[in-house]
């Protein structure tokens, strides 16, 4: 005669990362750096969470700017940028690409953080591809305006 039986919970575990918050993945028009590629989307395969990867450009304010015509894809710089999207999607991480377009792309990357409340922020430029005065002063401006977990990779910023 059975009179107790406990299979453990019942809940649904799927809603328990619906609410959570994102990892965000963010680069300046230049190929990810492998250390930042491999962070965020083990953060986001451990956590269950949804991978935001996004590019920021520079795009100076002419008229063919406010048309739409104001960023120039390049074809090998789009096929790095996809290479965090396809590895996470393969890991069943869903994935969300951004291209944001600005004359202040480092101001409209942190409004774009504060839009979407990440849990992870990886800043993973690679550095050899940008001058390093650019990095430092984005690198700069990431430490002291973004309130989430934030990941940059090690170097002297001072």
């Amino acid at each position: 005669m059975l009179t107790l039986q406990r299979n453990g919970p019942r809940e649904d575990v799927s809603l328990l990362s619906a609410g959570g918050r994102p990892v965000l993945l963010a680069t300046i028009d230049v190929p990810f750096a492998e250390d930042a590629t491999a962070v965020a989307v083990d953060s986001a395969v451990e956590t269950g969470q949804p991978l935001l990867v996004v590019n920021v450009a520079e795009v100076p304010p002419t008229p063919w700017t406010f048309l739409g015509y104001g960023y120039i894809e390049r074809e090998d710089l789009q096929n790095e940028l996809r290479k965090p999207a396809m590895l996470a999607q393969s890991l069943a991480v869903q994935v969300q690409r951004l291209r944001v377009c600005s004359p202040h792309p480092i101001e409209a990357l942190l409004e774009l953080v504060a839009e979407r409340n990440p849990g992870l922020f990886v800043f993973g430029p690679d550095r050899s591809r940008l001058r390093p005065r650019t990095y430092r002063r984005a690198a700069r401006k990431v430490r002291e305006r973004v309130t989430c977990l934030v990941w940059l990779p090690e170097m002297d910023l001072d």
